[in-house]
């Protein structure tokens, strides 16, 4: 079967924005790219249908972001029209909505369900139907989730896989601090941290805020790039640390790369749910030097000590501490930016989560006819 023979449909029921949609359209980009026939269907109100658009990748609105029976007719409707081979769902109400469809609709598409994040899975055998007897395959961005799964539902082994979300390494590269700094208006000489994520509660935003009130950082800037709904209670704690004059609050940016090429220090204090989080990468990708902690599967990625400085969740002391080592130790900053890039290099580039992701796809699509 030729890659143009081989038609997938991602299904997304989220209507918000985060790692997870911008993988999807990664994702999708890149296998049309290769020569498939990729497409996506969403919440007419989902953000991600705006962004399928604008990257020309076809997109269906489908109101399947509520189980019942409208939903399950409209991607019956949807099966019959574009007749896909293969169905990858990545939020729990549409792959219900896809593993009952795919049953009852006379184009049986193999169905795949992404596993984007490290939340708790609870037992139950509608569970163990749900990731198990109802997929062709399951596919995690990390392999501990991987793992987890397969202890806690008696998964197959050699269903589940791993594929970490890979980083574009001609988009994010080593690039010119001081240039970056003047396009984007930042000051020249202070010392700037930053973080680029959806502003939610377990990505620790206010922890690193905190850790900003440290006087070994009083020199120090914050970049936070991205909005979410913490926004205002982020904005609240910054003015009551009395911290507006060092603290920029960017919004969410399309590029993000000359935000982290501005930067002297990456922090990700995150406590939980993550996986092998996209923005680590980036910035490792860059040559930054990275704080984080070990929520998810992130010690996949960030070695401590050897590609980043890995603290313990909600510690604003131990993140300080390793901000200051950062800043401090420029042989240490080196070495870190060094590392990571070239780890990011190894095993989580866009192209090999791209065969990757190709080789599962296939396989499925053969295992179900």
């Amino acid at each position: 079967m030729s890659a143009k023979e081989l038609r997938i449909l991602h299904t997304e029921a989220s209507t918000g924005w985060g790692g997870q949609e911008i993988r999807i359209l990664d994702e999708s980009s890149g296998l049309r790219a290769r020569g498939y026939e990729v497409r996506i269907a969403a919440p007419v109100e989902a953000q991600i249908v705006a962004a399928a658009k604008r990257r020309g990748i076809p997109v269906h609105p489908v109101p399947i972001n509520r189980r019942g029976p409208r939903a399950i007719w409209a991607l019956l409707q949807l099966f019959k029209e574009l007749r896909p081979d293969v169905v990858v769902t990545h939020s729990s109400t549409d792959t219900w909505l896809v593993a009952l469809s795919a049953r009852i609709s006379s184009v049986r598409p193999a169905v795949i369900r992404m596993r984007h994040l490290s939340t708790p899975v609870a037992h139950g055998p509608l569970n163990r139907w749900l990731y198990g007897a109802a997929l062709q395959r399951l596919v995690t961005t990390g392999a501990a989730i991987r793992l987890t799964l397969i202890e806690k539902l008696r998964l197959d082994p050699d269903s589940v896989i791993s594929i970490p979300t890979g980083t574009d390494m001609s988009r994010f590269a080593p690039g010119d601090r001081a240039h970056a700094r003047a396009q984007l208006g930042l000051p020249a000489l202070s010392p700037i941290i930053g973080i680029v994520a959806t502003l939610r509660s377990w990505k620790g935003h206010r922890f690193l805020i905190s850790a900003l009130k440290d006087p070994r950082l009083a020199a120090v800037m914050l970049v936070i790039v991205g909005d979410g709904p913490q926004d205002g209670a982020l904005q609240e704690q910054v003015t009551a640390a009395g911290l507006t004059d060092r603290v920029v609050f960017a919004g969410r940016q399309n590029d993000v790369a000359p935000w982290l090429h501005a930067l002297d220090v990456f922090a990700l204090p995150s406590t939980g749910h993550e996986t092998t989080p996209q923005a680590i990468q980036q910035a490792m990708a860059c040559g930054i030097p990275v704080v984080t902690t070990p929520a998810g599967a992130g010690l996949e990625l960030v070695l401590d000590g050897e590609t980043g400085l890995v603290v313990t969740s909600e510690n604003v002391a131990a993140i300080a501490d390793a901000i200051v080592r950062i800043l401090n130790d420029r042989e240490l900053a080196r070495r870190l930016a060094e590392a990571g890039r070239n780890h990011v290099m190894t095993r989580f580039t866009a192209t090999a989560m791209l065969d990757a992701m190709e080789a599962v796809l296939r396989k499925a699509t053969a295992d179900s006819r």
